[in-house]
């Protein structure tokens, strides 16, 4: 029993492609579990224990279910387009980004923005943009000022796992910093 390949396999499914499984995803980015479980089993063991396990031990909580665990959603990272029902927030006077450094020149030019998802993602703390960063290859980490973004009228949300979420980052908001 792989947990850790069937977990990616449904953030796949639950942020990005629904239909490779057959499901389809609510407007608040909930599918049927019952759904999700038998799509999966088409190509790999997936039964009930083994989703509540992947969600319980999830490392970054990438995943909720409603109350009666009927519905399982991912809680951010979609390129589909949902609204995962997320609070606007005020963010802390700095947040931070990690990423490659090969992606510097392009980000001090365009700043910070979602690419393929529906948000740009941001860390409280240092360390997990750093984390985050070396994804990337060699890591790069910036300051995001966004107590001043929120003055200037950005909105702000936070997921239920603790990652930060704004549309986009301008250049002028941001500072390369050392680890």
């Amino acid at each position: 029993m792989d947990l850790k390949s069937t977990s990616k396999f449904i953030s796949l499914i639950l942020r990005h492609k629904p239909e490779v499984i057959g499901i389809s995803l609510d407007e608040h980015g909930w599918a049927d579990v019952d759904g999700l479980i038998r799509g999966i089993g088409r190509s790999r063991p997936c039964t009930m224990e083994m989703l509540e396990e992947i969600v319980r031990t999830d490392g970054k909580q990438r995943y909720s279910f409603n109350e009666d665990k009927t519905l399982i959603r991912a809680n951010q990272g979609h390129s589909v387009p949902v609204d995962v029902e997320l609070p606007v927030m005020s963010p802390p006077e700095i947040l931070y980004h990690g990423t490659g450094k090969k992606y510097v020149d392009s980000i001090e030019q365009k700043g910070l923005i979602p690419k393929s998802r529906l948000y740009v993602h941001l860390s409280g703390d240092k360390e997990t943009a750093w984390k985050v960063g070396q994804r990337h290859g060699v890591p790069f980490l910036y300051e995001v000022m966004s107590g001043r973004m929120e003055k200037d009228g950005f909105v702000f949300y936070r997921s239920v796992n603790g990652v930060w979420l704004t549309k986009s980052v301008p250049a002028k908001y941001l500072k390369g910093v050392e680890k």
